[in-house]
């Protein structure tokens, strides 16, 4: 026994590299000595499983530092490389790695670190088989170097980067997944041959097993801010620190005090005359860090329990937004449980305070979880409990099966309400690219979600059943590398059995050899009825209606990137009789691989758009909306950026007609007067960021914004023109942080 004890204490050191590896993108056969080689790269973009057409290596080694990961590109001279600097987080196709990893290995939460070959770099947290959050950000070492054969990177994820169960007899498996993306063609070539477009994805990643290495850390990161307004001629200055905790790999602290979420990020426009809430997503990084235990979500778009948006977000008085005193939230596990605490308070009288509690079980081939929120809002003397289970089961390599119970408890006086919601989702693999998928959901008349989560609406009952295959084996001298057709059959119906409508679509979507990409959609809906147009005075009767759409994107090939979309679409109370279109067009320019300039235009025309107006009083407008996007992005050497972004927006709506709901459904026209009205919206940001140390910025930010509705029609040209004289507000904002790692 003594003997076996000082073998697994010595086993950590025989698996350590016989020297630390410096992470400079240069490859020392030395340093990797012992580490996992991988060559067989098969392509999963197009998802043929074939091998790679150009010859990748990966080293995979965990050290006492990290987990280190070395990738080789070989890239000949007749395959172009792309030289294009990218910010964090890019979007861009260039030439890049990946490393994805689950530390659990139990198919729950993945982390994905990207490294291009002009050492941009891209995190993001993978959750729900294949979802990617690219708004956290980890701190992690990389490098790349380029030469006449190809390109390297090198990367170093520390142990402290997220929280992970123990080990045992001094092991632990991890699951990795590595690929690599050729920009000039868009080909993707992966170990092992999954991808994120099937419904199993991080679930099929490569069990990898390593010694049990753990790290502690103590990050402070203090800030200081300051902001002129220059519309109402005043100034604020505000302190606050992020603290991050994590004395071992079961347990992590992340705690926020005196938060500062001044807009160094802009969100982009939105004017929404509909009776559902927009979807935003959170950027702010005390809400974004490790997140994805917290993850529980719906079939339906953006669906989840915890909506970190609404802490801070528009107070229940109506005077401006909440004031954050401090949060908390707390990730770790117990055996093979996992668990998440959540906590926040907002100051003051109508301040809220939130709360949450995930608890996740893995069961190997299955895993079960529960969801807790809570949330009482005194203003309001509002009480509201969510709790949810939710199951995923994946039996064998063809099936997975995601299912959620979830019911609400809301205790206001005179509006206590309770209810439930569930979901289905199965997705099945067939042979010869074939596949189907359904699913059905329910959401109660009285679910009530929002109050931490986001669910677009309740009262809701839906189903569909979707055939689809992927094509890859085309012919050599065919312009497309893959596509991917699908053919849905849905029935929504809300919860009193009233039909919403019937649909069937079709679309395909297809890789081209150049690295380019299409989308083509067209939705058939039967006629049925509106429930929410009228806010609660009754439904109304609508056509059959339709939608088409084509969208394609082309990466940069010289100095010019661009997308298209046109789309045509009909609705409102007129149908099919009129039809009504959208047009886009995004082209980039690069100055030079450093610096690049945008534009864009979109503009469309809806012949029968119908507006609520007051209780059962509808209008029906001929709109048009118009928008312009401009912008740069400039990276100054390594540690600096620049980041320009206007948009401008305008909508004239023309008055047609007026309606009144009767209580069958029918639209009567009426006499009553309705008003034409035109719209105006401008967001211009200047954004300087200047990274001081991993994680530590200095911030100079000006924006500039304003709205304006009026009730007269104005001619969308004329709106974009006018909208530039906007000015609600104007803000220079100087924020300075830096994080101290103890």
């Amino acid at each position: 026994m003594r003997v076996a004890r000082l073998a697994l204490a010595l086993l950590p050191l025989l698996s350590a590299p016989a020297s630390a590896v410096e992470i400079d993108g240069r490859i020392d056969p030395v340093e990797w000595q012992g580490a996992r080689h991988v060559t067989d790269f098969r392509k999963v973009q197009p998802l043929s499983g074939e091998p790679a057409s150009l010859p990748t290596e990966a080293w995979i080694l965990a050290t006492p530092e990290g987990l280190a990961v070395a990738f080789r590109n070989t890239q000949p001279a007749s395959v172009p490389r792309t030289s294009q600097r990218v910010q964090r987080d890019f979007e861009e196709q260039v030439d890049r790695v990946n490393l994805m990893v689950d530390f659990d290995g139990d198919g729950r939460t993945g982390y994905n670190f990207t490294v291009s070959s002009t050492d941009g770099v891209f995190d993001a947290v993978v959750t729900n088989e294949n979802r990617f959050n690219k708004d956290w950000d980890g701190n992690w070492k990389h490098a790349a170097s380029n030469d006449a054969e190809g390109w390297s990177a090198e990367m170093l994820i520390p142990w402290y980067i997220a929280p992970m169960r123990k080990g045992s007899d001094g092991r632990r498996t991890l699951k990795v997944y590595v690929d690599r993306v050729i920009g000039s063609t868009g080909e993707r070539a992966a170990w092992p041959a999954v991808s994120f477009m099937q419904s199993r994805f991080l679930s099929g990643f490569e069990p990898l097993e390593v010694p049990v290495y753990n790290q502690s850390l103590l990050a402070v990161t203090p800030y200081v801010s300051g902001l002129y307004d220059n519309v109402g001629g005043d100034g604020d200055f505000d302190g606050g620190a992020d603290i991050f905790w994590k004395p071992s790999g079961q347990f992590q602290l992340t705690a926020t005090l005196n938060p500062d979420f001044g807009q160094v990020e802009s969100d982009d426009l939105v004017v929404n005359f509909d009776a559902t809430e927009t979807f935003v997503s959170d950027k702010r990084p005390f809400f974004t860090e490790n997140q994805g235990i917290f993850e529980y979500t719906t079939p339906s778009d953006y669906s989840q329990l915890l909506y970190t948006r609404r802490v801070g977000g528009p107070a229940d008085d109506g005077d401006g937004s909440g004031d954050i005193t401090a949060a908390v939230k707390l990730n770790g596990s117990l055996g093979a449980t996992k668990y998440g605490v959540f906590a926040a308070d907002e100051s003051g009288a109508v301040g809220r305070t939130f709360g949450a509690l995930r608890l996740v079980r893995d069961f190997g081939s299955q895993d079960l979880g529960l969801m807790l929120t809570r949330v009482d809002r005194p203003y309001l003397d509002r009480e509201a409990t969510v709790l949810g289970v939710d199951h995923n089961w994946r039996p064998n390599q063809r099936w997975n099966i995601r299912s959620r119970l979830f019911g609400s408890q809301v205790r206001q006086p005179g509006q206590d309400a309770d209810d439930l919601g569930a979901t289905l989702w199965a997705d099945y693999e067939m042979d010869g690219g074939w596949r189907q998928q359904w699913i059905a959901m329910h959401f109660g008349d009285e679910l009530q979600v929002n109050d931490l989560g986001y669910l677009s609406r309740n009262n809701l009952n839906y189903g569909h059943w979707e055939v689809s295959r992927r094509f890859t084996g085309l012919p050599e001298a065919s312009r497309y590398a893959s596509k991917d057709w699908r053919w849905r059959v849905s029935r929504v119906t809300n919860d009193h059995g009233q039909l919403l409508n019937d649909q069937f679509r079709m679309s395909r979507r297809s890789e081209l050899r150049n690295g380019s990409s299409e989308y083509a959609q067209i939705n058939v809906n039967s006629a049925g009825v509106d429930d929410l147009l009228t806010r609660g005075h009754g439904v109304v009767e609508l056509p059959a209606n339709f939608n088409a759409g084509f969208e394609y994107n082309r990466p940069r090939k010289g100095n010019w990137a661009y997308g298209f979309e046109v789309d045509a679409v009909s609705g409102g109370l007129a149908g099919n009789d009129r039809v009504g279109y959208a047009i886009e067009f995004e082209p980039t320019y690069f100055v030079s691989d450093a610096f690049s300039l945008n534009a864009g235009f979109y503009a469309d025309r809806t012949p029968d758009w119908l507006v609520w107006q007051h209780d059962n009083l509808i209008g029906s407008f001929e709109g048009r909306e118009w928008h312009f996007n401009a912008g740069l992005d400039w990276s100054i050497g390594s540690r600096q950026e620049l980041r320009v972004k206007l948009q401008a927006l305008a909508i004239d709506a023309r008055a047609l007609q007026a309606w009144r709901v009767d209580g069958s459904g029918n639209a009567v026209p009426s006499v009553e007067p309705i008003e034409d009205f035109s719209v105006r919206n401008l967001g211009f940001q200047i954004r300087y960021r200047y990274e001081l140390a991993p994680l530590s910025y200095l911030y100079v930010v000006y924006g500039r914004g304003g709205y304006r509705e009026d009730r007269f029609p104005e001619d969308p040209f004329d709106g974009l023109r006018d909208s530039f004289d906007l000015r609600d507000d104007e803000q220079l904002l100087v924020k300075l942080s830096y994080r101290f790692e103890i």
